[in-house]
């Protein structure tokens, strides 16, 4: 885990000090032995040497052993304090020990979407209404000890880290890393579902699912507006967007919504979503079960492929327009 000791001050931030530290306290040890040698004969047994050399690594061991365990005791100390009151506060949008003072408002908010949520109400005065930028966050109280500060991921004044999850660029802080939170440089801002999961399409502007990698139609700028169903910008949306054959960019739930509705076109470009031959198979059928008045049989239109982008001239039929060259009933009638 990114958590380190060095952070608080109560450990050194490696082994290394500490075991210099051992050796030497063993040397001095060991000349406090010599220095007290000096005062008897110099003639000794070798069975009473292998003694006292017993005797001090035996010492040692213990020492070292007891350096450890007061060292692993120092380290779940510190891990308590960092984790004191995880996943216990936060909002809707995130778990985290921290909240945000706004720099656009000077109020303090627990995160930008809960301002923004507050801020666009249908209550407050239209000139008014304001977005908060992510970047521009300078000041945050932790919601453990009410300390502000700058933007950091370990309180000041009470040790306790602020979000597990923590973004310098995005001052973003969040507890439940389960979301695999990661922070896409192309895009600027973080996202979510894991780093090897998605890439960033620079012509697009965004990241896509690794599964649509060289395997998709690039729209400059395909997720740079507002989803055409519930016009939520989709580029900062904390839902999933789902990328249309045609290249546009629309929610996923959208999308399904639209399917309970037998709407099956794109509501940008008129183009079909998904396969519909099997429908445009059912449609061959009613047109034939169904014939036109005699009046009607030799009447001709131009239509406009919505599919294909081709224009022909076809028969009437009040059913629909087939195109010549895509067999689409995805037509529109241009003029007669």
């Amino acid at each position: 885990m990114f958590l380190h000791a060095g952070h608080l001050g109560l450990l050194p931030a490696r082994r290394v000090p500490l075991l210099s530290s051992l050796k030497a306290l063993y040397a001095m040890e060991e000349i406090k032995s010599f220095d007290s040698l000096q005062m008897v004969p110099t003639i000794q047994h070798s069975a009473s040497k292998d003694s006292e050399t017993k005797s001090m690594d035996l010492h040692s061991q213990q020492l070292n052993e007891e350096c450890i365990v007061s060292e692993e005791s120092n380290k779940m100390k510190i891990l308590e304090v960092l984790d004191k009151g995880y996943m216990k506060y936060g909002c809707p949008h995130y778990r985290r020990r921290c909240r945000i003072r706004a720099p656009c408002c000077d109020e303090i908010f627990d995160c930008r979407h809960c301002h923004n949520k507050s801020k666009n109400n249908i209550n407050v005065d239209q000139k008014l209404r304001h977005d908060m930028s992510r970047h521009e966050v300078r000041q945050v109280i932790c919601s453990l000890c009410g300390t502000e500060q700058g933007v950091q991921q370990f309180c000041t004044n009470c040790g306790v880290c602020m979000g597990r999850f923590f973004c310098e660029t995005c001052k973003l802080f969040d507890d439940d890393t389960s979301k695999k939170q990661y922070h896409c440089d192309g895009c600027g801002i973080c996202r979510i579902g894991g780093r090897e999961n998605f890439f960033h399409c620079y012509k697009c502007g965004c990241c896509y699912s690794i599964l649509l990698k060289n395997n998709h139609p690039c729209v400059e700028g395909a997720m740079h507006h507002n989803c055409p169903v519930c016009f939520e910008f989709l580029f900062e949306s904390r839902y999933d967007v789902t990328v249309l054959p045609c290249g546009h960019t629309i929610h996923k739930n959208c999308l399904k919504e639209m399917s309970e509705h037998h709407q099956y076109a794109c509501p940008l470009c008129s183009k079909s979503v998904c396969d519909m031959s099997k429908v445009w198979e059912k449609f061959d059928m009613e047109i034939a079960a169904t014939p036109m008045p005699e009046s009607y049989q030799n009447k001709m239109v131009w239509i406009l492929c919505n599919d294909c982008g081709k224009t022909s001239q076809v028969q009437y039929h009040i059913v629909a327009q087939k195109c010549l060259d895509c067999k689409s009933y995805n037509t529109r009638q241009t003029r007669s």
